[in-house]
């Protein structure tokens, strides 16, 4: 039988060489930021991780991107139930990952925070980068919203407010003309686990399948591709099951 476990870590490594092959250039969400207004590569590929249940993983894809000498930008929980980001393993494996020069963000949940909380939203965003940034003595300067299981849209705290309102220059999916990500590319991710998805600039397409390799043979001037250690494998799924 066709073995179809297409999320293995060697798959992945092997599709980001041939975005290489196809001349893109990789960027950080940062980078993307801070270099917007004088982009002169006519092939960007911006490197998106949320790290949504797995640091151990997260590893994983440090050393992939450190072996292909390119980075992204890893967005991190501080309070998933999944993973304790302080602990003696992940807190190294948080340092490994800035030594080697790739972004920290906060993948936020300040939504359900305040809801399970009875706190406010902007004290607990306020709160939780100025942890980030003392328990790891860095500066983060991007936020992406998580989507988890509280059925609460953690992007509905950014409908009035600006990153630049907190000290950050963005938020993974806002609108302002200094980053506007995610509307100005093509977007596509695993995050529906065993199966890729896209949007061109904000717009579903639907039933397209095909990996960011595939994409990047198209030509796109701008992909935007967001991936999740816990996707990936080095046989199947439940290689990891306790």
């Amino acid at each position: 039988m066709k073995n179809n476990f297409e999320f293995t870590y060697e798959t992945l490594e092997l599709q980001f060489r041939e975005v290489l092959d196809e001349n893109y250039k990789v960027y950080t969400c940062l980078d993307f930021f801070e270099n917007k207004s004088n982009i002169t590569s006519s092939k960007i590929l911006v490197n998106r991780v949320d790290i949504d249940l797995s640091v151990k993983k997260t590893k994983r894809l440090i050393d992939i991107f450190n072996k292909l000498n390119i980075k992204a930008s890893f967005f991190l929980r501080l309070h998933a139930p999944e993973y304790n980001p302080f602990s003696f393993e992940n807190y190294k494996i948080i340092k490994y990952l800035l030594e080697s020069g790739h972004e920290l963000g906060y993948h936020s949940e300040v939504i359900d925070q305040s809801v399970i909380w009875n706190e406010d939203a902007e004290s607990c965003l306020k709160r939780d980068v100025d942890v980030i940034n003392r328990m790891f003595n860095t500066e983060i300067k991007g936020v992406a919203s998580h989507g988890g299981m509280t059925g609460l849209n953690n992007l509905d705290f950014w409908k009035d407010k600006k990153a630049s309102d907190f000290g950050l220059f963005y938020e993974a999916y806002d609108h302002q003309p200094e980053f506007n990500l995610f509307q100005e590319s093509f977007y596509v991710s695993d995050s529906e686990w065993t199966r890729w998805k896209c949007y061109n600039k904000g717009t579903l397409i639907k039933d397209d399948r095909r990996s960011f390799a595939e994409h990047a043979k198209d030509g796109h001037p701008l992909l935007h591709v967001l991936i999740h250690p816990d996707t990936y494998f080095d046989s199947h799924f439940y290689e990891n099951e306790k």
